[in-house]
C-alpha cells in the first residue's frame, strides 16, 4: 500500500481509514504533540473513538511495574496520556490485529498488502473464494483487483497459463488444493485515484455527481421496464430438470476450465 508520512498527521487530521497507519508509538506521539490545543479537550471522545477503532486502548488503573508487565506481556504499549488539564492518565495501547477475514473493513481494507491479505484468506478454513460471504467479498474488492480460476494441479501451472501470466502482472496468488484440482485466488492492490475537488464546503467523504452540460440536449429516453413483453409468455410447466445445471455429476472433462473473473461491483 502507498506509504503515508506518519509525521504529518495530527489529532485533528485522523480519520478511521488513515489510523490503520499508526502503530502504537505513534498514538502516544500525536497525544502528546496535542496536548497544549485547546481544541483537544472539547474533542476527546470524537478522537478515542477514532482510535479505537484500530487500537485497543484501556487505562491502567494501577501505576505498579508488576501492573504494567502483564499488559506488556499481553503486546501493549503502556503510555501516559493527559485526559484532563492538571494530570496524565496511564493507558495501554495495541494495535488491533487482522487475522481473520472478519477483521477486514472498507476502513482497513488499503492498509494491508496483497500478501497479507492471501495469509487472512488462507486462514478461512481453506474454503477458497466462494466460501467468503458477499460482505467480506466487497471489502476486499474495494481495495483489491481479484480473480480466481480451478484447475487440475497438473494444469495449473502450465506455462503461458492464467497463473503464468497473473504472478507476472504483479499478483499475489493462494492456492487451495481440492483433491486433485486447484482453486487459485489472485489479488493485487488497486491504485488509488485521486478525483478533484469542484465544489467547496463538501466533506471528503461524500460522493459528488458533477452535472455534465451535454446531457441538457440528450433525448428522454422511455422507460418500458414495467412493459409486458410478448416473446416472453412461457409455461413454467415445461421447465424439467434438464433445465438446470449441477457440477456433481459431471467429469472433469465436462467441466470448464476457463479462469472465472470476479465481478468487481462494489465501489470503494
Amino acid at each position: 500500500m502507498k506509504e503515508t508520512d506518519k509525521n504529518a498527521f495530527t489529532l485533528k487530521t485522523l480519520n478511521k481509514s488513515n489510523v490503520w497507519d499508526l502503530q502504537e508509538n505513534d498514538v502516544f506521539r500525536l497525544w502528546e504533540a496535542a496536548e497544549k490545543d485547546a481544541d483537544l479537550k472539547e474533542n476527546m471522545r470524537h478522537y478515542i473513538d477514532i482510535l479505537r477503532s484500530a487500537f485497543d486502548m484501556e487505562e491502567v488503573k494501577i501505576d505498579k511495574p508488576e501492573v504494567i508487565k502483564k499488559y506488556e506481556a499481553r503486546g501493549f504499549k503502556v503510555g501516559n496520556i493527559r485526559v484532563d488539564e492538571n494530570k496524565k492518565n496511564l493507558w495501554a495501547i495495541k494495535k488491533r490485529p487482522i487475522m481473520r477475514v472478519t477483521d477486514l473493513t472498507y476502513e482497513n481494507i488499503r492498509h494491508i498488502s496483497a500478501a497479507k491479505l492471501m495469509e487472512v484468506i488462507d486462514r478461512n478454513f481453506g474454503g477458497g473464494w466462494d466460501s467468503l460471504s458477499q460482505s467480506i467479498q466487497d471489502i476486499i474488492q474495494s481495495g483489491f483487483d481479484v480473480s480466481t480460476t480451478t484447475l487440475p494441479k497438473d494444469r495449473l501451472h502450465n506455462p503461458g497459463g492464467m497463473y503464468e501470466k497473473k504472478v507476472a502482472d504483479g499478483f499475489e496468488v493462494l492456492e487451495i488444493p481440492k483433491g486433485l484440482w486447484v482453486e487459485a485466488i489472485f489479488a493485487k492492490e488497486k491504485q488509488i485515484i485521486e478525483r478533484p475537488r469542484t465544489r467547496f464546503g463538501v466533506d471528503e467523504d461524500e460522493e459528488i455527481d458533477i452535472p455534465n452540460e451535454e446531457d441538457e440536449d440528450l433525448p428522454e429516453i422511455e422507460d418500458h421496464y414495467n412493459d409486458t413483453d410478448e416473446d416472453d409468455d412461457y409455461d413454467e410447466d415445461k421447465l424439467t430438470e434438464e433445465s438446470y445445471r449441477t457440477t456433481f455429476d459431471e467429469t472433469p472433462e465436462d467441466l470448464d476450465l476457463d479462469a472465472v473473473e470476479v465481478a468487481d461491483d462494489s465501489e470503494y
